[in-house]
This record gives C-alpha cells, sequence and structure tokens, in this order.
C-alpha cells in the first residue's frame, strides 16, 4: 500500500458508497459530511484508482452523452433582446439646422473673380453640391479679411484681428 493521507476509515467509506454506486463527487460530499473533511471529487476518482477500485482504462463503448445546451434559434434571441433593440438602433429622422449666417448685413454675392483686394471674404453658399459659392463683397476692417459684422461674426466680440502687423521702425540708410 502506497502512503497517502487518507484514513483507513476514509478509505473503507469510500469503498461503500462506490459499491452504492454514487458518482465521485457525490462520494467525496458525503465522506465530508461525515468526517468533517475537505476532499474534492478528483481526489475520491484518485484514492479509488490507487486501491484499485477502477481501472485507468476507458470502456471501448462508451458513448459521450449528448450536449444538453441547446443555442437559442433566431426568433428567440429577437425577441429576448426586443426590449433592449429599440435603444440600439439610431433615430435616421433628418432635422432642419438653423441658418448660421450674420443677419445685420446684406452680402452682395460677388463670386471669388469679382472680388477686390478691400472687399469682404466670408462666404455663402455651397452647401448643397452644385451650389455656387459667393462672397459678401462689403467693405472690410482695415486689421481682417471680413467686415465687422462677419468679423465679429466668426471671432467673437473681443477678438483680435486676423493679422498681427508688427510695428517695427525702419530705418533708410543711404548707400554711400
Amino acid at each position: 500500500m502506497e502512503p497517502s493521507n487518507w484514513a483507513p476509515e476514509h478509505s473503507g467509506a469510500l469503498r461503500e458508497y462506490l459499491a452504492l454506486g454514487m458518482t465521485y463527487s457525490a462520494i467525496a460530499r458525503a465522506i465530508n459530511a461525515k468526517f468533517n473533511t475537505h476532499y474534492t471529487r478528483n481526489a475520491a476518482l484518485s484514492r479509488a484508482r490507487r486501491i484499485g477500485l477502477v481501472s485507468n482504462e476507458r470502456p471501448a463503448d462508451l458513448i459521450p452523452p449528448a450536449p444538453q445546451y441547446q443555442p437559442p434559434s433566431l426568433s428567440q434571441l429577437r425577441k429576448a433582446q426586443a426590449a433592449t433593440a429599440r435603444w440600439l438602433v439610431p433615430n435616421f429622422e433628418r432635422e432642419e439646422l438653423p441658418k448660421l449666417r450674420c443677419v445685420d448685413v446684406e452680402p452682395r454675392h460677388l463670386s471669388l473673380l469679382d472680388l477686390e483686394a478691400c472687399d469682404c471674404r466670408y462666404p455663402y453658399g455651397g452647401d448643397e453640391e452644385g451650389e455656387a459659392i459667393t462672397f459678401c463683397g462689403h467693405p472690410r476692417r482695415e486689421d481682417s479679411r471680413y467686415c465687422t459684422a462677419h468679423f465679429h461674426l466668426t471671432r467673437g466680440p473681443g477678438a483680435a484681428p486676423d493679422r498681427t502687423v508688427s510695428a517695427a521702425s525702419l530705418r533708410i540708410v543711404e548707400a554711400a
């Protein structure tokens, strides 16, 4: 007999329960309840093999049991997910967006070729495919590309100008 931590009473109980046809997990639970131990199913099975109660060979005619889990059908999944599905579907309804154009100025709608150097370059149109893009065309601010109304529309009332021009003084040097 090989040494083990199983007491002879535990091995005797294992023989009795195995003769009754109990499963190894039920045997382990019964021994644990009777002797206040902590054996697992695998410990009971290994002990039975070591003392020769079970052979290590599997029977050739062993047919594996049919799987008990049946995957749910598509209609069952739809019914189960119906409550949450309406939260996951995005809403594709088109909403009218407000026009975000300046109302203080009536644009002149000049084309890019018609703009002069001192005209406002605030664009209009081009939102729809094939729609022409025109520009405001009113006199622009001295320090901006836009007229005063469009400058405040794009930058906000306390904003700095588009370009900051340095006030470096130039000295004219005569050529000698």
